[in-house]
């Protein structure tokens, strides 16, 4: 305590009056003041750094969990509670905030698909489930409708499709969009709720001409399509809710660098064992 008053006054007054005041060896504050950190102090600086840089990397949507992931992959010996304690202690916060909302549709309904999945989320090998929806998204005074495709094999986004009308054509393009990047069989499962643009004759011509099989949730059962709530919940608590777009070409930049940069190709899954989709996909191929 002593040590640390002088040194608070040093400069301002005698350093030798200092000492002889508080009956301090004058070598002894010298010794303290130029002391080194200790390997534990050091470390943990060095791991704050670490954490700062990734938090700040993944535009502050990954948790203690994630960036001790991010960490350990790339040498750093850590645990998601020393993590959690640097983050708290630095006042940093992955983004969080309201989940999924559910929608009512009509109760009349046609064209409603047998329910194939029943929750049975897991997949075998790539392209067997696929499930789809839509959500909205508030740009400029106007909806944006963002539909999207997922493989639950990797839960990666295989297609999408962005507009600012919500028909069939916009559900079929995103179809569209995951059968040109993806290899299929015919049996191919894709799942979706009882939406209009589901049910629409348009877009279950389509899918049965590329042989797919169409699978519905039940009656307002939102949990029937689980995965994909859940990665429209993540879309808006880590890119959305963050922002305040003022035009389309703004939202439509962001989205795009959220599903495939960031989501595909970075974000760890839970699903897959803390893999990324595309890194899932990989890892498979090489244990093929």
């Amino acid at each position: 305590m002593k040590y640390a008053i002088v040194q608070e006054y040093e400069g301002d007054y005698s350093l030798s009056l200092m000492c002889r005041t508080l009956s301090v060896s004058r070598g002894g504050y010298g010794r303290w003041r130029d002391r080194l950190p200790s390997p534990r102090s050091q470390r943990r600086e060095q791991m704050t750094r670490q954490v700062q840089e990734t938090y700040k990397a993944f535009k502050a949507r990954y948790g203690s969990r994630r960036i001790a992931d991010e960490l350990k992959a790339l040498g750093y010996g850590c645990s998601t509670n020393y993590i959690a304690d640097i983050m708290q202690s630095a006042g940093l916060k992955a983004r969080n905030g309201r989940g999924f909302n559910y929608r009512h549709h009509s109760l009349t309904m046609v064209n409603v698909s047998e329910n194939l999945l029943w929750r049975k989320f897991k997949a075998d090998v790539p392209n067997q489930k696929w499930t789809s929806d839509i959500t909205y998204i508030w740009v400029d005074n106007q909806w944006l409708y963002l539909a999207t495709v997922m493989d639950l094999y990797s839960r990666r986004i295989v297609g999408w499709a962005l507009d600012n009308t919500m028909t069939e054509a916009l559900t079929k393009r995103a179809l569209e969009d995951a059968l040109k990047r993806r290899k299929c069989e015919p049996g191919l499962i894709v799942h979706s709720d009882r939406g209009t643009q589901y049910r629409a004759q348009k877009y279950i011509d389509f899918a049965k001409k590329n042989g797919l099989k169409l699978s519905m949730s039940r009656k307002g059962n939102c949990w029937d399509n689980a995965p994909m709530e859940s990665f429209f919940s993540r879309l808006k608590v880590e890119l959305i809710y963050a922002k305040d777009y003022r035009c389309v070409p703004e939202a439509k930049a962001d989205i795009f660098e959220y599903i495939e940069i960031f989501y595909n190709r970075k974000r760890r899954h839970s699903a897959n064992g803390y893999l990324s989709p595309v890194a899932f996909e990989d890892k498979t191929v090489l244990a093929a």
